[in-house]
C-alpha cells in the first residue's frame, strides 16, 4: 500500500531548467502562435498552393495534438492526485473546456457553419464509443485476454448518454413544428436544460453516494496500487500548466479552421470533416490515456475516460451552444441523416451489449473498431 500524501517526503517544486526541459514543447506551442499573430496575412493568404497548404495543415494539426497531450498529461498527473472518480473528471471536463472554446472560437470565424456542432457531436461519439473503445478492448484482450470493469458504473454512464443523444441528434429530424433538423425556441429549451440537469445529477452520483461505480474492481485496484509512484510535482503547479496548455490549444483550432474551410470550400471536400478533424484534435489525446489504462488491465480507467468524454461532451456543450448560438443569432442544425442516424443508433447498441456482463473480451473490441471503419467509409462515401 502507497503511503499516505502526508506521510511522504514533501514535494518540492522543479527548478527552473527541470521545469523548462519537462514544458520544452511548450515553448514550440507559443512560437507557432507568435508567428501566427505576426505573418496571419501572409501565411494564409497563399493557400490556393498546394504545398503550403498541406505543410501549414500538417504543422497546425501537429502542434495541436502535442499541446492538447500536454493538457492530458498535466490531468492526468492530477487524476493520480485525486484518485477515481475525481481524476478522469478533471481529465474529460479539460477536453470539453477545449471543445466546447474551440467550436466557438470557430462558429465565430468566417461564415456561420450550422452543422459544426452536430458534425463534431456526432463524431466524437463515433470516435470515442468506436474507434477509442474498440482499440482499447483489443489491445487489452491481446496482453490479458479479459478485461473486468465496474457494471453498474458503466450502466450509469449509458443510462444518461443513450436519451441525451437520442434527444440532440435524432429528435431535430423528427419534430414537425420547425423545417429541416432544427428546434424550436421552447424545444431548444427542454433539450438544454435535460442535457445539463441530467449531467449535474450524474455528477452528484458520481462525486457522492455512489462514488463506488465509478473505481476498479477490487482484485485489480491492488495491482493498480502497487504500480502507483509517488507524485514529484506540487499539485498546484500541474492545475497551472494545465491552463497554461488550455488556452493555446483554442486559439490554434480557431487558426486551423480556416485551410480546412478553404479545403472544403475550393476542394470539394466533405462538410463534415471540419467536425471529423475537430473531434479528432480533441479526443486523440485522451484516447492515448484511455488504451494505456486498458493495457495496464485498468479498463474501468478506460471506462471513466470514454464514457465520461461522451457524455460531458453532449451534457455540456449542447447546453453551452444552444445559449451562445441563441445570444449571437447563430444557426443550428442538430439533427443527423439518416446514414448517420443509423450509425448512432447501432453503435448505442452494441455498447449497451459490450457494457452488460462486467467482462469483455476480443470479440468485442473488433465490433467496436468496425463500426468506426465504417463511419469513417461512409462519410467520404455514403
Amino acid at each position: 500500500m502507497p503511503k499516505p500524501e502526508s506521510a511522504r517526503d514533501p514535494i518540492a517544486f522543479p527548478s527552473f531548467r527541470t521545469l523548462v526541459r519537462r514544458e520544452r514543447f511548450y515553448g514550440l506551442t507559443l512560437l507557432t502562435c507568435l508567428l501566427v499573430l505576426l505573418f496571419e496575412d501572409k501565411l494564409f493568404a497563399r493557400l490556393d498552393q498546394p504545398v503550403l497548404l498541406v505543410l501549414t495543415m500538417a504543422w497546425l494539426f501537429f502542434v495541436i495534438l502535442a499541446t492538447a497531450i500536454g493538457v492530458v498529461r498535466h490531468a492526468e498527473a492530477l487524476s493520480e492526485r485525486l484518485g477515481e472518480p475525481f481524476g478522469t473528471l478533471v481529465l474529460t471536463l479539460s477536453i470539453t473546456g477545449i471543445e466546447v472554446m474551440s467550436i466557438t472560437a470557430v462558429m465565430l470565424h468566417g461564415d456561420n457553419n450550422p452543422a459544426l456542432v452536430r458534425d463534431t457531436l456526432f463524431s466524437v461519439v463515433m470516435i470515442i464509443m468506436g474507434g477509442m473503445v474498440g482499440i482499447s478492448l483489443l489491445l487489452g484482450a491481446f496482453r490479458h485476454r479479459e478485461l473486468t470493469f465496474n457494471l453498474q458504473g458503466a450502466n450509469a454512464y449509458l443510462s444518461v448518454i443513450i436519451p441525451l443523444a437520442v434527444f440532440s441528434l435524432i429528435l431535430p429530424d423528427v419534430t414537425l413544428s420547425t423545417q429541416g433538423p432544427t428546434l424550436t425556441g421552447l424545444q431548444k429549451t427542454m433539450v438544454g436544460a435535460m442535457a445539463g440537469g441530467l449531467y449535474l445529477t450524474f455528477l452528484l452520483i458520481q462525486t457522492g453516494r455512489h462514488r463506488g461505480y465509478f473505481s476498479q474492481p477490487l482484485e485489480e485496484e491492488a495491482q493498480a496500487e502497487e504500480q502507483h509512484a509517488a507524485p514529484d510535482t506540487p499539485l498546484i503547479l500541474h492545475v497551472i500548466m494545465l491552463f497554461c496548455y488550455i488556452v493555446p490549444v483554442v486559439f490554434l483550432v480557431e487558426q486551423f479552421a480556416r485551410p480546412v474551410d478553404y479545403v472544403i470550400e475550393t476542394l470539394g471536400a466533405p462538410t463534415t470533416i471540419g467536425g471529423i478533424l475537430m473531434a479528432i484534435l480533441v479526443t486523440t489525446p485522451e484516447g492515448i490515456g484511455g488504451v494505456r489504462a486498458a493495457l495496464d488491465q485498468k479498463l474501468q480507467s478506460s471506462v471513466n475516460i470514454f464514457l465520461g468524454s461522451v457524455l460531458a461532451t453532449i451534457g455540456l456543450t449542447v447546453p453551452i451552444m444552444l445559449v451562445i448560438a441563441s445570444l449571437l443569432g447563430l444557426d443550428l442544425e442538430l439533427g443527423l441523416d439518416p446514414t448517420d442516424m443509423l450509425l448512432l443508433v447501432l453503435i448505442l447498441a452494441v455498447s449497451i451489449v459490450t457494457f452488460s456482463s462486467g467482462r469483455t473480451n476480443l470479440l468485442q473490441g473488433a465490433v467496436h473498431f468496425l463500426l468506426f471503419i465504417a463511419f469513417l467509409v461512409l462519410n467520404f462515401n455514403g
